[in-house]
């Protein structure tokens, strides 16, 4: 008998062949897919252990390599309006999402939230904060506050004693005396938007001695609206108590008690990104008032003629080379109206004020921000026995960490400051500020403060150029999350070419409760 045909193209063992080799290929594609997901799922240092530790050892050789008192000048808070931390609404910040914790768990959600609200966060209270970097401790660790609605407070109080010597040529004051300062920053709580408000005050009480007692009070609000287009807007107010200073050019000679000035001021800006083109709108208002001065015989002096309000419109153009350096232009033009039209010497102090500058913004982040501008200033009065003052000015707002832990803060400031003095316009003022904060240890920081002002009256003026040095340094311990133990020695010089140098000492020591 003959063999049997094949019925199939495919013998059994070459369709069992096959079979196996479709569910071997299978299994390998199925293994490949759950071990890329496995591996997807697990954190990244688990997954790719070298890459992470090559990435560990790069940022820690990067980190190596990387660590290599007066009236002319505000506080950094609210500087004058041609100085760079004014234009806080230049250079805008995108916050940070805080780094996750060991442990945390972050779900989709949570990260969609937190990435659609504009504001970070605020703690609740007595909730410990995650802590941002390594070299962060309990002196730099911030209060939890106290929630009202859906704003946080966080007020302070210091009392302290202090003692004072003033020198002015062969007369010599000493006093001892309290000194309580409070301040306090509410801050909302908000996904859009935000509203800042910073207040802080000082009140002095003699105990001994003889001196002029200085108190102060001073608040300031910031509104800012988070609107479309790549648009923000500030609206900001302010109010300012202090008594004049002794050593001011247009104080009282002789007076018991200098005049005590009130500020009231208000605010608007618009900035909004054109693509590399940043331009910002601001306009500034200020109300001056004066009361009277005492003198040592106990009749006063009328300082009315020196109330006054001064308006001021600046604009800017930057050019965004890269987020770390942003090119600009700037102009400014400014009104100032007082409400005598003649002062008690008979003279017209209203006029206007003109102003523009070129400079440049950097961001390096934590190593390296702030503004250095160069420029020019001038300012004419409508009386004309009245000359015009005008100046080159370069200003700067640098903020500097050369190693972690340590924070140099250097500010320069040119600005003209009008007088009140019969005959004379006013003078420029140079001003140069340099503070260094370094953590000397967990709970322990360090601060020391220099600087020197030049005023430089013109040459057709009766009043000499003046320089004043000031120095300072202070402790601030850290006992525990609520209470600080601080000191301070501070000296200030004041020379003049014609008249006696005048010098004070100042020391005192006190404790801090803050929430």
């Amino acid at each position: 008998m003959g063999e049997p045909k094949q019925t199939s193209s495919v013998t059994p063992l070459r369709a069992m062949s096959c079979a196996v080799s479709f569910a071997v290929l299978t299994g390998l594609l199925l293994s490949q897919t759950a071990a890329f997901a496995q591996s997807a799922s697990q954190p990244a240092g688990t997954a790719n252990s070298r890459s992470a530790a090559s990435q560990d050892n790069g940022a820690t050789n990067n980190a190596a390599s990387a660590a290599g008192f007066d009236d002319e000048t505000d506080d950094t808070a609210t500087p004058a309006a041609n100085s760079a931390t004014a234009n806080a609404d230049d250079a805008q910040q995108r916050p940070a999402i805080p780094d996750a914790q060991a442990g945390d768990d972050i779900t989709g959600s949570i990260l969609d939230e937190d990435i659609r609200r504009l504001n970070t966060r605020e703690a609740p209270v007595d909730e410990a904060l995650p802590r941002r970097r390594a070299a962060e401790g309990a002196s730099t660790e911030e209060t939890p506050g106290i929630p009202i609605g859906t704003f946080v407070l966080r007020p302070s109080v210091t009392q302290s004693i202090n003692t004072e010597t003033t020198k002015d040529g062969n007369t010599t004051q000493r006093r001892a005396f309290l000194e309580t300062d409070a301040a306090a920053t509410l801050t909302s709580d908000w996904g859009r938007h935000q509203l800042t408000v910073t207040s802080e005050g000082a009140w002095q009480k003699n105990v001994s001695g003889e001196g002029e007692e200085q108190p102060s009070f001073k608040i300031n609000s910031d509104l800012r609206l988070d609107l479309p287009d790549d648009t923000t807007a500030h609206l900001t107010a302010g109010y300012n108590f202090y008594r004049e200073d002794t050593d001011d050019p247009d104080a009282i000679a002789n007076a018991a008690q200098q005049s005590d000035v009130q500020e009231f001021s208000a605010g608007a800006s618009v900035q909004r990104d054109f693509g590399i083109l940043r331009g910002t709108t601001a306009l500034a208002l200020t109300r001056s008032i004066y009361s009277d001065a005492k003198l040592s015989n106990g009749t006063t002096v009328s300082l009315s003629d020196r109330n006054q309000t001064t308006g001021t419109l600046r604009g800017r153009v930057g050019y965004e080379l890269s987020p770390a350096l942003i090119p600009f232009i700037e102009a400014n033009i400014g009104r100032t109206v007082y409400d005598e039209t003649q002062d008690s010497a008979g003279y017209e102090r209203s006029g206007h004020s003109y102003g523009a500058k070129a400079g440049v913004e950097v961001d390096l982040g934590e190593k390296l921000k702030g503004e250095v501008g160069v420029g020019y200033e001038m300012a004419d009065f409508e009386d004309s026995r009245l000359s015009s003052i005008d100046t080159a000015t370069l200003d700067a707002s640098l903020l500097w960490s050369p190693i972690r832990g340590t924070d140099v803060n250097l500010d320069l400031q040119t600005s003209i400051q009008p007088s009140t003095t019969a005959g004379e316009s006013g003078y420029v003022s140079h001003a140069l500020t340099t503070t260094v904060t370094h953590q000397l240890r967990d709970n322990l920081v360090g601060t020391m403060i220099g600087g020197v002002i030049w005023r430089d009256y013109p040459t057709d003026s009766t009043i000499n150029d003046e320089l004043v040095y000031t120095a300072a340094t202070g402790l601030t311990w850290n006992i525990n999350r609520y209470l600080d133990l601080t000191s301070t020695l501070g000296y200030e010089l004041t020379t003049r070419k014609e008249g006696s140098d005048s010098q004070q000492w100042r020391a005192g020591v006190g404790l801090k409760l803050k929430r």
